[in-house]
């Protein structure tokens, strides 16, 4: 049986990536739309209802107003923007943390952000085993590559024109991450968040300290990665590294890839700990994700087409 497929704002930097990895899939079928079909409402409208499973690239007002064009019961959509990720009736799209069972009969599904992926993957298992509190005062520091901000970005960093080593930005801590990365943990209080870009296309690093002596219990490093490694057993995409021992963890580690790996670092004496997620902005923290819940929606291969 095949499925088909309406990618809605498909020439933007994910929809092209998501593009790339239904290439060549025959139990798939792309609908597709010219550039003058694009700007007419009824082709748009027809396409949206015509397909089986729609991914929506698009901003976030206009993502809304796609799913209002659907006027069936039967299309299925991904949004990757941040429009729906804690809106109810909605399933989170991270399978590894929402349950693949939660996929079961959804009809509506938010793509994560990829900040979030890295912190929601890291911090989520943690506190439903009750390693950390639900109130603990979470912070998380992360780079991102500049394909993060689209279309805008890449053409300031792509310019010509100097640009800086690093930039912090997201200054008055509001940042759209923050409110999935405080629902789908479970967190009484927001993370305080600090993320940044660099002069790299993509890769991401997410980083979450934890001042472990001062959390009760005081949960060794091992108690944090065994209780990742348990929760990602049965997963092909996200993986807990173990004996990783070099002092450096490159951004670049992932880059290219659909995978996300984890790692739990701490100090001899064990009051500190470094939770960290590698993976690629634009693979498990934007299209990857896409399709690997697209083959999840779609009863296929989860991993199928993916970059493992």
């Amino acid at each position: 049986m095949t499925t088909h497929v309406f990618i809605d704002g498909g020439a933007g930097t994910t929809g092209l990536e998501i593009r790339e990895r239904l290439a060549d899939r025959p139990e798939l079928s792309l609908i597709t739309l010219s550039d003058e079909q694009r700007k007419e409402a009824s082709a748009r409208k027809s396409a949206l209802n015509d397909a089986d499973i729609v991914i929506l690239c698009l901003p976030d007002d206009a993502a809304r107003g796609a799913v209002s064009l659907i006027d069936n019961d039967r299309t299925k959509v991904i949004d990757a923007s941040t429009a729906h990720r804690v809106a109810p009736g909605w399933v989170y799209g991270f399978p590894e943390i929402a349950g693949r069972e939660a996929f079961a009969a959804a009809r509506r599904v938010s793509n994560p952000g990829c900040y979030s992926t890295g912190f929601i993957a890291l911090v989520a298992p943690l506190v439903r085993a009750g390693l950390i509190s639900e109130d603990w005062p979470l912070t998380c520091n992360a780079a991102s590559g500049y394909s993060g901000g689209g279309k805008a970005m890449i053409a300031d960093y792509e310019g010509g024109r100097p640009i800086p080593a690093y930039s912090t930005y997201a200054l008055t801590l509001s940042h759209k991450h923050v409110p999935e990365m405080q629902a789908h943990c479970g967190l009484t209080n927001a993370p305080v968040f600090a993320p940044s870009v660099v002069p790299l296309y993509r890769g991401m690093i997410v980083d979450v300290p934890l001042p472990i002596g001062a959390i009760s219990g005081a949960p060794s490093a091992e108690a944090l990665r065994s209780a990742l490694r348990d929760a990602y057993a049965a997963s092909s995409v996200v993986h807990v590294v173990d004996d990783y021992d070099s002092a450096t963890l490159a951004i670049e580690r992932c880059a290219g890839s659909d995978r996300l790996d984890l790692f739990v670092f701490g100090n001899a004496s064990g009051t500190q700990v470094r939770l960290v997620a590698a993976l690629d902005n634009l693979g498990k923290g934007a299209a990857g994700a896409a399709v690997q819940n697209l083959n999840i929606l779609a009863g296929l291969d989860e991993t199928a087409g993916l970059k493992l």
